[in-house]
């Protein structure tokens, strides 16, 4: 997708960087495909906040995805590329030849009027869904399921991709963006290709007002605060914290490991994100 730069004519449109949705489809959302959006401002069923710096914004609807793919040897033809605003990744909406429609993530490449089709024993094409097991080696995936029948949970943001290194009985060692290598079962679905909208990653928002469009509110660093709410305030004079980065719970912020020790799925991870 194409970027938009802009003359200066404002401090912030000086480095204002934004996406041109031109490739994208100039129409409503698919109103049997979408839902209300309730809009939490970060807090839970207790009315206290569990995520900060949440609140305001435009409002969404919500667009179901068919992470599955689970209409297997049923073709359905790409009707339209639209626009998500609850991701990065741009949407496809299929309309099959049953009659049914559904949204899927949208390939990078994949246009208007392309055929896809999900299954076991389908071509191994861009956009096509296929278990792990009948898909080439070395080949760019995305989409990914964990479990198979649970739907994809790997690799679905703009611009990522991931590779099918390996086939050994009954699992897959796949290489994802972050460089960890993992085994999953032979059994789960993913898509051929890349995620699309790989430019989403050079966007410059330009100034404090579209981050905020966006439901995202100021953030305040936790040195410029007292000692009694955050573990780097306080100090005489300005600091630089004197310690580890941490959340105001004490929580390692920066590059500190996190995860549990024994979980049960380390044994599915061959290679580590980080050496």
């Amino acid at each position: 997708m194409p970027l938009k730069k802009f003359k200066p004519r404002t401090p912030s449109r000086r480095f204002t960087v934004l996406l041109d949705y031109s490739d994208l489809s100039n129409k409503k959302p698919e109103r049997a495909l979408v839902s209300p959006k309730k809009s939490t401002g970060g807090r839970n069923s207790a009315g206290r906040i569990t995520v900060r710096h949440r609140g305001g914004g435009h409002k969404r609807k919500y667009r179901h995805i068919d992470f599955r793919r689970d209409k297997l040897g049923i073709p359905g033809k790409v009707a339209a590329l639209e626009y998500d605003p609850n991701r990065s990744a741009n949407l496809a909406l299929l309309h099959y030849v049953d009659g049914e429609k559904r949204y899927i993530l949208a390939p990078q490449g994949v246009a208007v009027g392309a055929m896809l089709v999900a299954g076991p024993e389908v071509e191994p094409a861009l956009g096509n869904a296929l278990p792990l097991a009948a898909i080439p080696l070395g080949v760019t995936v995305h989409n990914i399921e964990l479990t198979p029948g649970n739907g994809g949970k790997l690799v679905r943001g703009a611009g990522m991709g991931a590779q099918l290194m390996s086939r050994e009985g009954e699992y897959a060692q796949v290489r994802l963006p972050s460089g960890e290598i993992r085994m999953l079962h032979v059994n789960c679905m993913a898509t051929i290709g890349q995620v699309g909208n790989s430019d989403h990653s050079k966007v410059n928002l330009g100034k404090a007002g579209r981050k905020r469009w966006q439901g995202i509110r100021p953030t305040v660093r936790g040195v410029a605060m007292n000692p009694v709410d955050h573990p780097m305030g306080g100090g005489e004079g300005r600091t630089s914290g004197g310690g580890h980065p941490v959340s105001p719970w004490g929580q390692l912020a920066k590059g500190g490991r996190t995860r549990k020790r024994r979980k049960a799925s380390n044994k599915f991870i061959v290679k580590r994100r980080k050496k």
